[in-house]
């Protein structure tokens, strides 16, 4: 009997070493959230390249350590190609600013897209060189598009607009599709790349087991060069060019020519009449998706698609699982909200989700509070800043003189809304004479705090509430 029991107890201790480390380790991959302030935040380093530039925020930073992400921002000029690229965590990609192309690659999908013969009276030999190219499909981008891009796919972008083209892009560093540590991670299949996050940790704690800054490289430069001539079949001069080491051109490159690529004139039909039939009623609802046929792409700019709307205050709206299905495999969502001068999103929380803002024109007082009933942010938001905004913090935004736009990066894919104040509130919900109670105002009081504000999340404002402190960076 004494057996027994001391093999049970091994058995809890066992398992309970085993939940602890399981514990400690979701812990860690949630990031540390005892923050006492938090900042507004601009990119803290660049890595230029020949096509331009890509801003990084320092993902060390203990609010984006809290949600577990990083955020960069793609500066691309005009014929500008970002070199293929795929990550160790999902990634959501916003356009700021221009239009372009891009095209992501998943292993075993079919090419569907490819130039056709010339002629039936052609000769099988003349058909096999007539043939150009044959790959995978390629989607357009505009300014206001999210793309949503899962873990470890390859992707490129091109420029293809006339003006610059400018990607704010999230990594989800702590998602389950990153069996790495939380560091964001680059790996480039071509070109000689600066890879601007690893240069940062060099900058700051040095080179780890006597590796160098100028080692990193795209990641055919680890092979054996008589391997890949093997693997392409190749000859070795071409397969010394894959590994590009002579390449100073850095991941943004310049297609002097302009990109040639197959693709078929979508802009008419995904930008006009397919798009508004799929959105009121033709839309697919997701469970004939595959990973190859996905739709991953949405726009958030478009007035007419707000899912909140007030002509006095502004527009909210939101892409999530149920409008872009991918996104529940993402476990990634966002949204994009417009307060017109002096207007007020109502106080309010997120159940479950962290919130990252970025603030696309103009500025707004913010303010946030965490569980102990403290502020640990009251400042001016302005254009190209982020401030994250951790779950379940209460945040309350009103715009500055000039209005303020912002697009939201949210790390769940139905992150839900609990408001403070408005139609559909925590207060309104509660019955007058618990409110009369707990703040020891009348039963009038009570119904006037309870009723006052008749809108549902965006409020119109008077500007009396002041500006607050000036957020530094």
């Amino acid at each position: 009997m004494g057996k027994l029991f001391l093999s049970a107890l091994s058995l809890l201790l066992l398992l309970g070493s085993t939940f602890a480390v399981r514990s400690g380790t979701a812990s860690w991959q949630k990031g540390e959230c005892q923050i006492g302030n938090i900042n507004a935040q601009e990119p803290s380093y660049s890595i230029r390249a020949e096509a331009g530039e890509t801003q990084f925020w320092d993902f060390k930073n203990d609010e984006f350590q809290c949600a577990g992400v990083s955020i960069l921002r793609h500066r691309i000029q005009q014929k500008g190609l970002l070199l293929p690229v795929y990550h160790n965590s999902p990634v959501l990609v916003y356009v700021l600013k221009g239009r372009g192309i891009f095209g992501l690659m998943i292993s075993g999908c079919p090419e569907t897209y490819e130039s056709s013969q010339q002629s039936r009276e052609q000769s099988q030999e003349d058909r096999s060189r007539s043939f150009r190219d044959r790959h995978q499909k390629i989607g357009e981008s505009r300014q206001g598009d999210i793309v949503a891009i899962p873990a470890g796919a390859a992707h490129w972008a091109y420029n293809d607009g006339e003006e610059e083209l400018v990607l704010l892009v999230l990594h989800d560093d702590s998602n389950n599709a990153n069996q790495l540590d939380q560091n964001p991670r680059s790996f480039y299949l071509a070109g000689n790349p600066g890879r601007g996050q690893e240069q940062q940790q060099y900058r700051e704690h040095g080179s780890r087991r006597g590796e160098q800054q100028q080692q990193f490289g795209n990641i055919f430069r680890g092979f054996d060069v008589e391997t890949l001539a093997e693997v392409f079949g190749v000859d070795e001069e071409t397969a010394r060019k894959l590994q590009g080491h002579n390449d100073e051109r850095g991941h943004l490159i310049i297609v002097q020519r302009g990109l040639q690529v197959i693709r078929p004139p979508l802009r008419g039909e995904e930008y006009g009449r397919r798009e508004e039939e799929g959105y009121y009623g033709g839309r697919d609802n997701g469970i004939e998706e595959t990973i190859c046929s996905a739709k991953i792409r949405e726009n958030l700019d478009k007035a007419s698609r707000a899912d909140i709307y007030n002509p006095r205050a502004g527009r909210f709206s939101t892409v999530n699982s149920y409008s872009l299905p991918i996104l529940k495999f993402l476990q990634l969502s966002a949204a994009r909200g417009v307060l017109y001068r002096n207007a007020i999103m109502s106080p309010h929380w997120y159940a479950n989700a962290h919130s990252i803002i970025y603030v696309t024109r103009g500025d707004s007082r913010v303010q946030i509070v965490n569980h102990k009933g403290r502020a640990v942010f009251d400042g001016q938001v302005r254009e190209g800043q982020v401030v994250v905004v951790p779950q379940n913090y209460a945040v309350v935004k009103q715009a500055g003189e000039q209005g303020c736009e912002w697009v939201a990066f949210n790390t769940n894919d139905n992150a839900m809304i609990n408001t403070l104040s408005g139609r559909t509130s925590a207060i309104r919900g509660l019955p007058a004479d618990v409110i009369a109670s707990a703040y020891q105002i009348s039963r009038e009081e009570a119904e006037r705090l309870k009723f006052s504000r008749r809108e549902t999340f965006l409020f119109s404002g008077s500007g009396r509430s002041g500006r607050g402190r000036v957020a530094s960076a």
